[in-house]
């Protein structure tokens, strides 16, 4: 797991105004929150965030006013909705070794057995507990000859070491459909009796 430095700094002005005009100096408002502690309103490096943000649950060590060090893992990312950029980010205080429950995406490989049969994610990420500095960004499940009916169970996935499950094991994360037939257009069964008349 990738661990991002970023340089943060306590801000005093809240509300839309004061969020405007930190967003249109290429930063973007945040709130640092956990532990039992008062939430801490910071701002963060807009371009700086967006790429951290890229790798699935990122663990952030934030330098906050040049004085605290924290480690953060995003919790809430709010983006607009048109143009994609930043809006506001919430982030959750961990500490080495603390168990934090997040939800890892799931990866397929493999080709489905043969009859043009598909693949339905029933869950895109997959719910786990792990070590906040050890959280895997992703799990592979293979596919690999899989038919209609078939299904792949959350206990059926490996998960890496010191990684649990966060849902019950017979949960289920992917599974196989029957191809739909098509059935013939109205048109095509008019032709068919012209035909036979």
């Amino acid at each position: 797991m990738s661990e991002v430095k970023l340089t943060a700094s306590t801000r005093t002005e809240f509300g839309k105004g004061a969020a405007r005009r930190i967003r249109r100096d290429s930063k973007v408002p945040g709130v640092l929150y956990g532990h039992g502690s008062d939430p801490l309103h910071l701002t963060l490096p807009g371009h700086d965030l967006l790429l951290a943000l890229r790798t699935p649950n990122v663990l952030i060590s934030l330098d906050i006013d040049g004085k605290t060090s924290e480690l953060a893992i995003p919790k809430s990312v709010q983006r607009d909705p048109i143009k994609g950029f930043l809006e506001h980010v919430d982030l959750q205080l961990v500490q080495r070794g603390e168990k934090v429950n997040v939800e890892i995406f799931v990866h397929t490989e493999g080709e489905l057995a043969p009859g043009g049969n598909l693949l339905e994610h029933v869950l895109n990420a997959l719910p786990v507990e792990a070590e906040a500095t050890h959280i895997p960004e992703s799990v592979t499940v293979s596919v690999e000859g899989l038919a209609a009916g078939d299904s792949v169970l959350a206990k059926d996935i490996p998960l890496p070491s010191g990684t649990k499950l966060g849902v019950d094991g017979e949960t289920v994360v992917l599974q196989v459909l029957a191809a739909q037939a098509e059935e013939p257009s109205e048109e095509t069964a008019e032709g068919d009796e012209a035909a036979q008349a």
